[in-house]
C-alpha cells in the first residue's frame, strides 16, 4: 500500500506533465491509444466523481451556511463569467457549431476538482474552494443544461432533459455514493483517498487519450484557433476571478481561491456531455479534452505565481 501511495503522490504532483504526454502521444501517434473507446468516457468520469465523493464531509457543506456571501458570489461568478466568456470567444473567433458547442459546454460546467489542489498549492483559502466546487457541482444538473440552452438554442439542438439525466448519472450519483461510503466507512476511505490521485490521473489521461486519438486528424486540421480559444478562456477566467476578488475587497487567500475556481472547469464533464448531448457533432468533444490538458498546466504555473503572493 505504501508503494502505491508514493506512486500516487508522484503522479498527482506531475499530473500536468503526465496528461500532456498522453495527449501528445494520442495526437501524433493516435493508433497508440485508439484502443480506449469513446464509450468509456462516462464511466471514467464516474470514477473521478466517485473519488471526489470519498473526500467530502458534512463540514464541506456546512461552509455554505457559515460563509453564504462568499459561496454565493463564487457560484454566481462561476455560472456567469465562464459561460459568457465561452460564448463571446466562440463568436469572436468564428468557431463552427460543433466547436462552439464544445467551448460553451466547458464554460457552463462547474469548477473542476483539481481547483482544490491548485488552491492548496497556491496557499489560497482551501475551505472556500472546496465549498464552491461542492455547491457548483450540485447546481450543475439544473444550471448547466439551462445556460447551455440559452447560449446555443439558435446554433444547435440542445436536449435539456438528456443533459440533466446525464449529469445526475455521471456526476451526482457517484459523488453521493462516495459521500455515503465515506460517512459510514471513514476508516477505510482515509486510506483509500491516499491513492486517489493515481486513480484520478489515470482516468483523466484515458479520457483525454480517447477524445484526442479518435479526433486526431480533425484536431490538427482546426489549426491554432481552437487552442487559442481554450487558452484564452482559461486565462481570462483566472483574471476575472482575481479582479472580482479585489473589487469586493476579498483577502488575498480568498481572491486566489475565487480566481482558480472560476478559471478551472470540470472539462471532463464537458467532454462527456458533448458526446451525449451532441453525438452528431464529433468535434464538440475536442475543446473539453484540450481544456483538460491546458488547465492542469496553467494551474501548476499559476500556483507557483500565487504562492509567492501573500
Amino acid at each position: 500500500m505504501r508503494i502505491l501511495e508514493k506512486i500516487s503522490e508522484f503522479v498527482g504532483k506531475w499530473m500536468a506533465i503526465v496528461v500532456l504526454a498522453i495527449a501528445a502521444l494520442s495526437l501524433f501517434v493516435p493508433k497508440s491509444t485508439l484502443w480506449i473507446e469513446l464509450s468509456w468516457v462516462n464511466y471514467l468520469l464516474m470514477v473521478v466523481m466517485f473519488g471526489m465523493g470519498l473526500t467530502l464531509k458534512l463540514s464541506d457543506f456546512a461552509l455554505v451556511f457559515a460563509r453564504p456571501k462568499e459561496i454565493t458570489i463564487g457560484c454566481a461568478a462561476q455560472f456567469i463569467v465562464m459561460p459568457a466568456l465561452a460564448f463571446l470567444l466562440s463568436k469572436a473567433f468564428g468557431l463552427d457549431a460543433a466547436l462552439m458547442a464544445g467551448v460553451v459546454l466547458v464554460g457552463t460546467c462547474p469548477g473542476g476538482t483539481a481547483s482544490n489542489v491548485i488552491t492548496y498549492l497556491s496557499k489560497g483559502d482551501v475551505a472556500l474552494s472546496v465549498g464552491m466546487t461542492s455547491v457548483n457541482t450540485l447546481l450543475a444538473p439544473i444550471l448547466t443544461p439551462a445556460i447551455t440552452y440559452l447560449l446555443l438554442r439558435t446554433t444547435v439542438n440542445v436536449d435539456i432533459m438528456a443533459m440533466f439525466l446525464s449529469i445526475v448519472k455521471v456526476v451526482i450519483v457517484p459523488i453521493a455514493l462516495g459521500f455515503v461510503i465515506n460517512k459510514f466507512f471513514g476508516k477505510w476511505t482515509t486510506r483509500a483517498v491516499k491513492v486517489l490521485p493515481l486513480v484520478s490521473v489515470i482516468a483523466i489521461a484515458m479520457i483525454v487519450a480517447a477524445v484526442v486519438s479518435h479526433n486526431a486528424a480533425k484536431i490538427i486540421s482546426t489549426g491554432a484557433i481552437v487552442f487559442a480559444v481554450v487558452i484564452l478562456h482559461n486565462l481570462l477566467g483566472y483574471g476575472c476571478g482575481f479582479g472580482l476578488g479585489k473589487l469586493l475587497h476579498f483577502s488575498t487567500s480568498k481572491t486566489k481561491a475565487l480566481s482558480i475556481e472560476i478559471g478551472m472547469q470540470n472539462s471532463g464533464l464537458a467532454t462527456s456531455l458533448a458526446g451525449t448531448a451532441f453525438s452528431s457533432l464529433a468535434m464538440a468533444t475536442v475543446p473539453g479534452a484540450i481544456f483538460s490538458v491546458w488547465h492542469n498546466i496553467s494551474g501548476a504555473i499559476l500556483a507557483n505565481i500565487y504562492r509567492r503572493k501573500e
